[in-house]
């Protein structure tokens, strides 16, 4: 498979923060790295491609999955770079990562592949299944899947949840109430720069 599955802190120095990919803060990181290089002057091409690079990690969609969201957020009305923030932020696996029912996206991913959760009373087992308004996602009732959401719950990556989600914590059920806003978006990244790198493609 394509998806990276090397050295997460890794990136995390490259790239900044990516609270999808990793727990970390940028500050533990910059403490375990020993290493102090003087940085250096990146070209337009470079930065692009950092900002792109961001987007892959953080959400953990190979160069395919996100060149299709690209094309995807260019037939829809508005700011491309916008609907394509949109588009993986609605993501299934990106949705449980923002309730609180996983530490990261890729550990959400997980738990959706081994059929811990339900969308509309059916499981879902597909990471990148989009959410729409009105969907209700709901924890599979059986104890093991209780108990591995009730431990991520207790500790969640990020303290708030975004407005377009609403969370029942004791009953573990999660509705989406609409479409994220930019503002509510936990990635530092210009979107346009992405839409640039991939405008000649």
């Amino acid at each position: 498979m394509s998806r990276y599955r090397g050295p997460r802190l890794r990136i995390v120095r490259r790239l900044g923060e990516l609270p999808g990919l990793t727990c970390k803060k940028m500050d533990e990181v910059k403490s375990q790295s020993k290493q102090k290089k003087r940085p250096r002057k990146l070209s337009e091409f470079a930065i692009r491609l950092q900002e792109k690079q961001k987007l892959r990690f953080n959400y953990g969609v190979n160069e395919k999955q996100l060149l299709r969201y690209v094309y995807l957020a260019r037939k829809v009305k508005g700011s491309t770079g916008q609907v394509l923030l949109q588009l993986l932020e609605m993501r299934l696996d990106n949705t449980i990562f923002r309730l609180g029912m996983a530490p990261t996206i890729p550990a959400a991913r997980q738990i959706i592949n081994h059929g811990h959760i339900c969308v509309n009373r059916r499981i879902v087992s597909i990471p990148s299944f989009q959410c729409k308004p009105g969907d209700i996602i709901s924890v599979k009732d059986q104890t093991g899947s209780q108990e591995l959401i009730d431990k991520n719950l207790a500790s969640p990556a990020l303290s708030n949840i975004p407005t377009h989600l609403e969370l029942d914590r004791d009953k573990k059920i999660g509705t989406v109430n609409g479409i994220i806003e930019r503002s509510w978006v936990a990635l530092t990244l210009n979107e346009l720069l992405v839409v640039e790198f991939y405008s000649r493609k």
